[in-house]
């Protein structure tokens, strides 16, 4: 069990400087002062204490794939030969690239395109939606070296694999990746819990990640999506939304879809949907209309979103989790790809809030950046990589950007606080949260506790400038 732990002089949102005692991983005590008498005292110095964030949708297995892949898109690559340089890698074993996406290249690449640059080493490219494989021949042919019969999606013309992440995990073998890198870059950002919104998560997803979360590799709790089979037994990892992942020209049969939505309400689940497109929305929204909707059911991104789909939204009571920070990373793309007629649409924010939705934030990691505070800056300047606004008018302020990732991870409403008798998941800041909201920045983020346990503290470093001036352990 965690040592006492006792937080001093520190800001709560409401302005209010407090002493916080921590015990049995809960708040116990909290009050202007308290006595000193804890194993372990971190002087906050007036630095804000925020309950830890939550992000509510990621995919870490796919993350932590990533960290061993090469960047194959923007903003690291951003032309064709950038790309036939990153690609450049010497090796014998396969080669993994991601982020991959057509603006790079002019046309969507193909297995001859990679034959020109690596014809002997097998090699996979991923396209940056995460629903494309693109294939050389040399890895074409250690595909069908396993002898597994190839899939519907898999055309051998051209290389390509679409929607088939599981066949393509049965043939390419391997172990799951560990996720130490993925919990301690999730504890410098403050993050304390995670929704992992991969579709396919099943039994042996599960037990991995529930041995990553034992053993401290990820130490951040889990709230696990996927298949409608999915269950959890494990401490710290719980069951979450059945995840459906809608794709505009292959959508299911409408009367298939409501019947899995039903369902999973039945088991007493919520429904994830992916809806990027607005046909997408709309198939949703019938059929959450004939299936009925039970309480947790959220659309996953709402990256086009018109006026009367947003109010029905509301009049439903369905959460959105959105993704602000694309309009940073892809805004660009979007302006030119995209009619100025349809920009209005684009990853809503201050809409939906106004209509009563309760929103909620995630990175999308790895097909976005990880660190929830550069999703909060996206929400507040609504500016793409190259300086132009986009949606505007659906800019938060920084008070929102913030409750997006404070929203409580089951239901998305309403805003977690610091407060006698909670878990003690805590993200303490270095500065007053005057300061840290004209720049909403992870560097800010002194320490991370989790369940009493300090996670990752930086306090015994010089201190950043106004905050978390001193550390004491007994």
């Amino acid at each position: 069990m965690p040592r006492a732990l006792l937080l001093r002089r520190a800001e709560l949102l409401d302005g209010r400087i407090v002493d916080v005692r921590i015990e049995h991983g809960h708040i116990a005590a909290l009050a202007p002062q308290l006595h000193d008498d804890a194993e372990t005292v971190i002087d906050a110095a007036g630095g804000l204490l925020l309950p830890g964030l939550h992000d509510h949708h990621a995919h870490i297995a796919a993350t932590a794939a990533a960290r061993n892949s090469v960047r194959c898109g923007p903003p690291d690559v951003m032309n064709a030969r950038e790309l036939e340089a990153a690609l450049a890698v010497p090796g014998q074993g396969w080669l993994r690239g991601v982020g991959y996406h057509e603006c790079v290249t002019g046309a969507l690449i193909d297995r001859h395109w990679l034959d020109r640059f690596a014809p002997q080493r097998p090699m996979r490219v991923q396209h940056r939606t995460g629903r494309l494989w693109i294939f050389n021949s040399a890895g074409l042919a250690a595909l069908r070296a396993t002898g597994l019969q190839p899939p519907a999606g898999l055309d051998s013309e051209t290389g390509r694999l679409f929607d088939e992440d599981g066949w393509a995990r049965r043939a390419l073998g391997g172990r799951a990746p560990g996720f130490a890198a993925i919990g301690a870059a999730y504890a410098r950002c403050g993050v304390t819990g995670v929704t992992d919104m991969t579709p396919g998560n099943g039994a042996a997803a599960a037990a991995h990640f529930a041995r990553e979360h034992a053993s401290g590799a990820l130490p951040q709790r889990v709230v696990l999506a996927g298949a409608p089979d999915l269950a959890i037994l494990a401490p710290g990892v719980s069951l979450g939304p059945v995840k459906f992942h809608l794709h505009e020209a292959h959508l299911p049969e409408f009367e298939v879809f409501v019947a899995a939505i039903e369902a999973a309400h039945s088991q007493r689940r919520a429904v994830a949907v992916h809806c990027v497109t607005a046909a997408e929305l709309v198939f949703t929204l019938a059929a959450l209309r004939d299936a009925g909707v039970a309480p947790g059911d959220r659309i996953e991104h709402a990256s086009v979103t018109p006026d009367a789909q947003l109010q029905e939204i509301a009049t439903q009571g369905i959460a959105v989790v959105v993704q602000p920070h694309f309009v940073a990373e892809r805004g660009d793309a979007y302006l030119a790809d995209i009619p100025a007629d349809d920009w209005p649409d684009l990853y809503r924010l201050r809409s939906f809030l106004a209509a009563g939705v309760a929103l909620a934030g995630g990175s999308d990691t790895p097909f976005g950046d990880l660190d929830p505070w550069a999703v909060m800056r996206a929400a507040v300047t609504r500016s793409t990589a190259g300086g132009q606004m986009l949606g505007l008018r659906e800019a938060l302020t920084p008070e929102a950007a913030l409750n997006l990732f404070l929203a409580d991870p089951a239901a998305l409403s309403g805003t977690r606080i610091v407060a006698m008798g909670e878990a003690a998941d805590l993200c303490l800041l270095a500065k007053p949260w005057r300061a840290v909201r004209e720049t909403l920045s992870a560097k800010h983020v002194c320490a991370t506790i989790i369940g009493g346990r300090l996670i990752d503290d930086r306090v015994d470093q010089p201190p950043l400038q106004g905050g978390c001036g001193a550390y004491a352990p007994a």
